[in-house]
């Protein structure tokens, strides 16, 4: 099976789309391109029972589970609604753009 690049990046704001999550909005903090998954700030917590060490203290840790990429959206710059990605050559350089607003990304 061939693994797809998803054109979401680190740091890009976004909307959830589908599943328990949806219409939460948060920033991606990594991309696990192995599985098409990004972990966003905020959205699908999950509880850890987290057993003591020698750095840690024993409890139930709340943290941000991957979810999958076709399940978020891009948010718009300028609408703040989900749009796709589009791709454009501009100075000689590859640079990605909101499709909605034709806003270039940073």
């Amino acid at each position: 099976m061939a693994k797809m690049q998803s054109p979401l990046k680190t740091g890009d704001e976004v909307i959830v789309i589908s599943g328990k999550e949806k219409g939460k909005t948060g920033k991606i903090s990594s991309v696990v391109t192995k599985t098409n998954r990004v972990v966003v700030e905020g959205v699908n917590m999950v509880k850890r029972h987290m057993k003591a060490s020698m750095v840690s203290e024993a409890g139930v840790v709340s943290k941000e589970a991957p979810i999958h990429a076709s399940n978020v959206m891009l948010k718009d710059p300028e609408t703040g609604k989900p749009t796709r990605i589009g791709h454009k050559i501009e100075n000689g350089k590859k640079v990605r753009f909101a499709k909605k607003s034709g806003k270039v990304l940073g």
